[in-house]
């Protein structure tokens, strides 16, 4: 007798199978690639991010009749005047901030010497030796020595390396020359891509790419306005109050509310503590409160609604999520590409998902369920006997 499966070939894999492993290692790949050169591709990243933001503007006015050099040429103007005017008007008022602060440490010091350590070890029924001013502020100055020894032999080190000095500006300069190229062939460089998409998933794989670009488009672009108008918002209403760091804290909470409510609690906190040792009253307290309450009221129901929208689908903890993941993977340019990478996967859940909902798995009933394992696990009837009796 011949053996089972014998002179058979081997069970091959399915197309659909086959493919679906060659596209799990071309992303493999690519994401080796970027690990590989996450250094190199710094410049890169940052060009990319301003000819998205700006490929938008570039294609209004192609439609108003300018050609594509022309229309780009104008967005990219507008980019380094707005990037020049910030950097004149922001430099100076961080300098002013920072010295403010360090001039007044030792009031801070003393205000937590004198007020919050004994109040804290009041409330907390603490013993009296638990908060050594004397050793904290002794630990505080071991550790700013060590850390400033840190940075000087940083910087020593980065100013004996020329060719450190040389990368940092060749990137510098690298910014804007691939950002403007970008921009003026980015439509070209998105349909040749799609060109390049096997045949079979290319539909899906442009289906996904919208979706994706809506997402991420509506979160970045509304969420760099709702930044701007905090950050604005927190710096003027602080000043107004009469905090001397009003500020720098208004501009610290509207760089941190991309990440809903951490901005809030930073400034909140930060503000508190500056308007206790300046003014140390109740009413400035509550003033300080109504400014943060205004702004949040400001942002859940005027500025997030009318700005971002309501169906953007990065939840707060997934943007925390890949903002951390791609800071640990990949470094800074992790970050840079934390939130394309976290809309990308928030489309494809959403498409898996409805795949889901429309497969059998899903749709199918507990009755059909039952009946069909009731048939699979019934037993076949008996055979009739070769030779019946008579």
């Amino acid at each position: 007798m011949q053996a089972p499966n014998q002179g058979h070939p081997p069970p091959m894999l399915t197309p659909d199978v086959s493919r679906r492993w060659q596209m799990l290692a071309l992303v493999a790949v690519i994401g080796f690639l970027i690990w590989l050169l996450a250094p190199v591709l710094m410049p890169f990243a940052i060009a990319a991010m301003l000819a998205y933001l700006g490929d938008p503007l570039a294609d209004r006015l192609q439609r108003l009749g300018l050609g594509r050099t022309m229309a780009v040429s104008i967005v990219f103007s507008v980019i380094v005047l707005v990037t020049i005017g910030a950097l004149l008007l922001l430099v100076p008022l961080i300098q002013r901030q920072v010295a403010s602060v360090y001039d007044n440490v030792p009031t801070y010091v003393q205000w937590g010497r004198n007020v919050a350590l004994p109040w804290l070890q009041t409330k907390l029924h603490l013993d009296p030796g638990t908060f050594d001013s004397d050793r904290i502020i002794a630990a505080v100055k071991e550790h700013i020595g060590s850390v400033s020894s840190m940075v000087a032999s940083a910087v020593a080190r980065v100013s004996r390396s020329g060719m450190s000095i040389v990368m940092w500006l060749t990137n510098l300069v690298l910014i804007p020359v691939v950002a403007f190229y970008l921009l003026r062939d980015w439509d070209t460089m998105v349909a040749h891509i799609a060109r390049l998409l096997p045949r079979s998933v290319e539909p899906t794989a442009v289906r996904l790419a919208r979706e994706s670009d809506q997402v991420l488009g509506a979160f970045v672009r509304g969420q760099l306005l709702v930044m701007l108008a905090l950050g604005v918002f927190y710096g003027l209403a602080l000043s107004v109050v009469g905090l001397s760091v009003g500020p720098l804290i208004g501009m610290v909470a509207g760089l941190l509310s991309f990440v809903p409510y951490l901005g809030f609690m930073i400034g909140f906190g930060a503000s508190l503590i500056a308007v206790l040792v300046q003014y140390g009253d109740w009413t400035h307290v509550l003033i300080v409160c109504g400014v943060f309450v205004v702004g949040q009221l400001l942002e859940g129901y005027v500025l997030v609604p009318r700005l971002v929208g309501g169906k953007i689908g990065l939840h707060p903890v997934a943007v925390i999520f890949a903002v951390l993941a791609g800071g640990h993977l990949f470094g800074f340019l992790g970050v840079l590409l934390a939130l394309p990478a976290a809309s990308v996967v928030v489309v494809v859940m959403r498409y898996l998902l409805e795949r889901y909902r429309q497969s059998e798995l899903y749709t199918e009933t507990a009755t059909v369920a039952k009946l069909r394992e009731d048939e699979e696990g019934a037993l076949p009837p008996p055979e009739p006997p070769d030779n019946p009796s008579p």
